[in-house]
């Protein structure tokens, strides 16, 4: 060996074991790059979608800039801080081992060839989390089983990152400001629309932009700060609060009739971040949403959990269980930080037994309901839980289990 090994923790896979590449310290993208940032943030988004592969010194397993790196197969390897300092010039990544050699290193691995099972058949009515056109185009392109693929799910947030929009600026911007950024998102949504096979359709989960994110996309919109922001302002909290907001929502659903036509139904709307029936229902009547408009809701706190009969009986025309906050919220283990990671339990008995009574309370009240899963806790999740209308997974993990041969 040539170079020195630093073994670190991997929080998201990749299609290669090992992996090749000049580390890029800037902010600025460098196609086929491996990345290297202390953490990663909404600021470093460009520069992440363009490495090959990231190195950072702090996050867990389901922070939102991991999620899109899951989203699109690039592997995240978090190290000591101490260690960031010496990833300089062509490094290798060792994803089984979890390691990173700097320098070269004359031995390469070969990735092991997937076994293949029956996920496929268990699975149901897929839907894809995605954060651009792209990961579109990758599902679509897996042959015959693109078709068990229904659903594909996007933030408005990540659409704007992908599109350079600056939301929190647009809609302090006036009238003529807002009615831009809403025809950016329709235009921005209609590319998606057009690359979607027969019987898809496209699930926007309205904005939901969290105090520290927003302070990384926003220059000239004030932004509170706030001690804790995964508990402050944000999802169905912040969105009753926008009448600005509600106005870019329908300048969005008017671009897309204009452009699609009958076709724009085949774009939903989902509320983020929503904790209760009357919540829901506040937040239905503040947008002022047409009733031939569906919209659904996303559980994702206790709270909501408990509350899935009667969120369902609001009129949700729709539920999606986001596990991801679920769990930090069960477990009061913030998914970001990796110093509690071990607390971070995706399959704790406490969150199964929250994921049943939402597929159940729905499943009673004849709502379809999608759970999110990673890939690592698929197969745990269908032998256990009660089978929902259909999972919701990140592209590059959905695309392993439908190019896996079936049995």
């Amino acid at each position: 060996m040539n170079g020195r090994r630093v073994q670190g923790f991997l929080l998201t896979g990749g299609t290669e074991s090992v992996l090749r590449g000049t580390c890029n310290r800037t902010r600025s993208p460098l196609e086929g790059s491996i990345l290297v940032a202390p953490s990663l943030e909404a600021g470093l988004y460009e520069a992440i979608v363009a490495a090959r592969a990231v190195v950072c010194g702090a996050g867990g397993l389901t922070g939102h800039m991991q999620s899109i790196c899951r989203g699109r197969g690039i592997p995240v390897l978090r190290v000591d801080q101490a260690d960031l300092d010496d990833l300089v010039g062509e490094v290798t990544l060792y994803l089984e081992s979890q390691s990173i050699v700097i320098g070269s290193e004359s031995a390469a691995g070969a990735p092991d060839p997937g076994a293949g099972n029956t996920l496929l058949d268990k699975l149901g009515a897929a839907c894809a989390v995605i954060a651009d056109l792209q990961d579109i185009e990758t599902i679509n392109a897996c042959g015959p089983n693109a078709q068990q693929v229904d659903t594909f799910f996007i933030r408005e947030e990540f659409l704007c990152l992908a599109a350079g929009l600056r939301p929190l600026d647009s809609l302090d911007g006036g009238h003529a400001a807002i009615e831009l950024y809403g025809r950016a998102v329709a235009g921005r949504l209609c590319t998606f629309v057009e690359a979607l096979l027969p019987g898809q359709r496209l699930v926007l989960r309205l904005l939901d932009l969290r105090s520290d994110h927003a302070a990384g996309v926003t220059e000239l919109a004030a932004v509170a700060v706030e001690p804790n922001p995964e508990l402050g302002l944000h999802g169905a909290r912040w969105l009753l609060g926008s009448a600005a907001y509600r106005d870019a929502l329908h300048a969005v659903l008017r671009s897309l009739r204009e452009r699609l036509g009958e076709e724009a139904d085949r774009v939903h709307l989902s509320v983020p971040f929503v904790n209760d029936a009357e919540e829901f229902a506040q937040l239905r009547e503040h947008l002022r949403l047409p009733p031939e408009v569906p919209l659904s809701a996303f559980v994702e706190t206790p709270a909501a959990v408990h509350a899935t009969a009667a969120i369902c009986a609001a009129g949700a025309s729709e539920l999606f269980v986001g596990t991801k906050d679920l769990v930090q919220f069960y477990l009061a283990a913030d998914r970001s930080n990796h110093l509690v990671a071990e607390s971070y339990q995706t399959r704790h008995p406490a969150v199964m037994d929250g994921l049943r009574r939402v597929v159940e309370s729905a499943q009673v009240s004849g709502t379809p309901v999608r759970v999110f899963s990673l890939g690592s806790d698929l197969d745990h999740y269908l032998e256990r839980l009660p089978t929902p209308n259909g999972y919701m997974m990140c592209t590059a993990e959905l695309q392993q289990v439908l190019l896996q041969p079936q049995f």
